[in-house]
């Protein structure tokens, strides 16, 4: 065993323990009496004769709260007795070689120190590995879960945030009793392919049904918990001893949706993260004064941590309609802000930052029994990380206000899309893809604009009435004949059925006359219509122009705006939204 891993070496590389001694040849571990002894990690694995902790998997776990471990203060590396002071940077370790044999000997030496600081540091890296083990806390899925996340399909992670009040300074925040419900709830669904994501919150106040859920109990025996009707989504957990497994049943229950994993997290959590990284940057619209959540912040930009942090994410009655919902916008606001400073340089680059962010998340969430190792975590962070923040989005359960109470203070589900959206989910199609792959049918479709114009009077066209107002097919080719000098055009009547938008289909060899005709009457590229020709009257090919319900008159155009209106909201992950 190395010196780190007697606790002698407190935060010093193992590789630094060892020196070469000349007499020998050999490397001997040196260590020096005056050496401070390392610090004691919060939690540690018992030795077989010593009496083993309390099992992991209480229902309680959510709110616990563990002591923090004590600062140790790290020593310089020290250099073996009697060795002179170290040569600059760059210059030392190394002799002009003066033969092959003592090349090749030098080249030995170094690769053996290399490989034995390679397997110090794995060793050290493994103790690090589990003390981050020992802090984790897991609860059993009891059956409810996919039984973990594969690296090879679509993830879907239960995030669960508690509002039990434990932990320090805690017990000030409204309800101190509380038993610790779902008070904050999202569903994260990743794509198979990793490139987008949705990630889905779940109204607190949503009226739903939360089914019988058999529940671990801390003595390893199973209790099933009897479901209730018509209740609060937030009664999922806590509620009569129901455990984060029974969420996760309910949000299957809701959404068809089985997760894969679920995460719990507490005040404490949003406090230590956010201090672990030094704080996230959120923007507000106006001054906020929330005295029931302690927030405080003037209007501007701000770089919040621990308490303030928590405050941010709590407040409902400065923001919004002062409800429920109103804080789901800040929360997904918050959440944006630390997936960016998470993946940032600034966190990325720091040691500190990340051993911090360890050691905060770890002991900051409880997972459930299918994530209970830093490995399980490791692998899904892997994953995780491949997403781009811009591709993330971040929505609600459609929902609309209950329609039994006289004074709304709970939601039930928007039936006409709330459906739809779950389906997306459980089909993997994330709300970014979509928008991804409207992007790419818009650009197919304004191809067809684009390109070589024929001459009008080269155009031949049938028009036919396809649900405008009678005599539309006469008054449009009247137009084109006398205005625009499309002089092969005729009138073809009644089409065999309506629609709602004009159309015009045309062969491949016609898409230059197409062309023409589209830019004459204000035609989209989405209403054209790549297809057949047709004979004319005169037994020659020509394009069929049907016009629609849209259609509004001979020369008004038919093409749609492309943007939306100044002043609808947008945002994704990677932007910054200021509360209002």
């Amino acid at each position: 065993m190395d010196a780190q891993g007697r606790g002698r070496a407190d935060d010093i590389d193992p590789a630094d323990q060892w020196v070469l001694n000349p007499d020998t040849g050999d490397y001997e571990l040196r260590l020096g009496h005056s050496a401070p002894q390392s610090g004691v990690p919060a939690r540690r694995r018992p030795r077989p004769s010593e009496e083993a902790p309390p099992a992991r998997g209480r229902t309680d776990a959510p709110g616990r709260s563990r002591p923090e471990t004590p600062g140790r203060a790290v020593p310089p590396p020290r250099r073996r007795r009697g060795a002179p002071d170290e040569p600059l940077p760059g210059r030392r370790g190394r002799r002009p070689a003066k033969n092959a044999s003592k090349s090749k000997k030098v080249l030995l030496w170094t690769g053996g120190t290399m490989a034995f600081v390679l397997v110090a540091g794995a060793g050290a890296a493994y103790l690090y590995i589990e003390h981050l083990n020992d802090n984790i806390a897991s609860v059993s899925d009891d059956g409810a879960s996919t039984g973990g996340f594969s690296k090879d399909k679509a993830i879907n992670i239960l995030l669960i945030g508690t509002d039990k009040r434990t932990g320090k300074g805690n017990g000030s925040y409204g309800d101190a009793g509380s038993v610790g419900h779902a008070d904050t709830t999202i569903l994260l669904h990743v794509s198979k392919d990793r490139s987008n994501a949705t990630a889905l919150s779940i109204p607190r106040d949503l009226i739903t049904d939360v089914p019988d859920c058999p529940t671990t109990q801390e003595d390893g025996t199973q209790k099933v918990i009897p479901g209730t009707q018509q209740v609060r989504f937030n009664t999922s957990l806590g509620q009569d001893g129901r455990t984060p497994s029974c969420t996760m049943r309910t949000v299957t229950e809701l959404t068809g949706v089985k997760p894969d994993n679920f995460m719990v997290a507490d005040f404490n959590a949003v406090k230590t993260l956010t201090t672990a990284v030094g704080g996230v940057e959120v923007c507000v619209g106006k001054d906020l004064d929330d005295p029931d959540s302690h927030l405080k912040l003037s209007k501007g930009t701000h770089t919040i941590e621990g308490e303030q942090a928590l405050a941010f994410v709590r407040t409902r009655h400065a923001v919004g309609f002062g409800g429920d919902l109103s804080r789901i916008g800040l929360q997904q606001q918050f959440l944006s802000a630390l997936m960016r400073k998470l993946k940032s340089n600034d966190t990325l680059t720091s040691p500190s930052k990340m051993l911090d962010l360890a050691e905060a998340g770890t002991k900051a969430l409880t997972v459930d029994s299918q994530l209970d190792s830093i490995g399980k975590l490791k692998d899904l962070g892997l994953e995780l990380g491949k997403l781009n923040t811009k591709n993330l989005t971040f929505t609600t359960v459609p929902v609309i206000d209950n329609p039994a109470e006289k004074v709304k203070s709970t939601v039930v589900l928007n039936e006409s899309t709330a459906p739809q959206v779950f389906d997306m989910i459980r089909n993997d199609v994330s709300f970014t893809a979509v928008k991804e792959q409207k992007k790419k049918e818009a650009a197919a479709v304004a191809a067809r604009l684009k390109g070589t114009k024929a001459p009008a009077s080269e155009v031949r066209v049938r028009i036919l009435n396809g649900g405008a107002v009678a005599g539309s097919a006469q008054e449009t080719l009247s137009w084109l004949q006398n205005e625009e000098g499309v002089t092969k055009s005729e009138n073809a009547g009644n089409a065999p059925a309506s629609l709602a938008k004009t159309t015009l289909e045309y062969a491949p060899d016609q898409a230059d006359q197409a062309r023409r005709l589209a830019d004459l009457m204000g035609l989209s590229g989405s209403a054209m219509k790549p297809g057949e020709s047709v004979t004319n009257d005169q037994g020659l090919p020509a394009m069929t122009l049907t016009l629609g319900k849209d259609f509004e008159g001979a020369g008004v155009s038919l093409t749609t705006p492309s943007k939306a209106p100044e002043g609808v909201q947008k945002s994704t992950a990677d932007k910054v939204e200021c509360a209002k």
